[in-house]
């Protein structure tokens, strides 16, 4: 009897953790998977990724591609991967309304930015999240949609990573708070072009004018430093990807950073460690309590 109740409760606790990896959340658009590490304690906080598609793509999509659910466990970390709106018409593709390039090609009046600021403050109320360690990471549309979040929530975003994505546009004045920034993007990529273009007319800024963009917010000296190749896509032999950093005389909480990808496309053929690049790049820049805007 004593060994069948401790099978019992062997199965209890194995069925519980089942329960606890498969959380999801809704609001207003369907159930979205929570990953949530096999670690997590709730005594603990934990950092969070919120990981934002590329048009006609999905949560779940993207996080195939990315593979950030399948190393949460290692790095301990809380991830959500929602779904964009659906556009009105055409083939209905999922989309964020994220800047005047894209990709909002309907019109629609969603207000992305603040769905995305709720669905951090979802987590935040059922779990215990690391204010300090809120992160996003999109790809294309959502990386876009990463600078827009980055910039209207500068007091809640820690970090983004813009994969072939492009800051807006017009000139602005600075965020109220510093947020760190990292641009990837490969040269070779014909969608959201390295050199910057337009999307139907309306122009997105380069790469590199990404970043210095908020160089500038993050009032770091506009002089970029050139540091060690990394190893970003599968198909390109060797440590292909350059390094642009802009860190010197940064505000506290603030620097921002370009990986260029030699040859790369718009959907890179990933590498083995890039997810685990990306985590740490995250994780090695949190949220100070100092940048916080009184």
């Amino acid at each position: 009897m004593l060994k069948l109740k401790s099978l019992l409760a062997a199965l209890v606790l194995t069925l519980c953790s089942g329960l606890l990896v498969a959380q999801s959340i809704d609001l207003g658009r369907g159930a979205l998977p929570l990953t949530v590490p096999d670690t997590y304690d709730s005594d603990i906080p934990s950092p969070l990724i919120v990981l934002l598609h590329g048009y006609s793509s999905s949560g779940t999509g993207q996080d195939s591609y990315m593979g950030f659910s399948k190393i949460a466990d290692r790095y301990g970390f809380l991830l959500v991967s929602p779904d964009g709106d659906k556009e009105a018409g055409g083939d209905e593709n999922r989309f964020w309304n994220a800047s005047t390039a894209c990709c909002n090609f309907f019109s629609s009046e969603v207000d992305d930015s603040a769905y995305i600021l709720d669905i951090i403050n979802t987590v935040k109320s059922e779990y215990n999240v690391d204010a300090n360690r809120v992160y996003l990471i999109g790809h294309s549309n959502g990386g876009f949609m990463s600078y827009r979040a980055a910039y209207d929530h500068s007091e809640t975003i820690a970090a983004i990573v813009s994969l072939a994505g492009a800051n807006h546009i017009e000139q602005r004045a600075a965020p109220e708070n510093p947020v760190y920034i990292l641009q990837i993007h490969g040269t070779a990529d014909g969608t959201i072009a390295y050199e910057g273009d337009a999307i139907q007319g309306n122009p997105y800024p380069s790469a590199i004018q990404s970043v210095t963009r908020w160089a500038e917010y993050n009032g770091c000296a506009n002089k970029g430093a050139k540091r060690e190749l990394r190893d970003l896509e599968g198909n390109i032999a060797g440590h292909e990807s350059s390094v642009l950093l802009f860190t010197q005389g940064c505000k506290t909480g603030g620097s921002a950073e370009l990986w260029t990808i030699a040859g790369g496309s718009h959907v890179p053929n990933l590498s083995e460690t890039f997810s685990q690049q990306v985590v740490e790049w995250l994780y090695a820049h949190p949220k100070s309590t100092a940048s916080f805007a009184d």
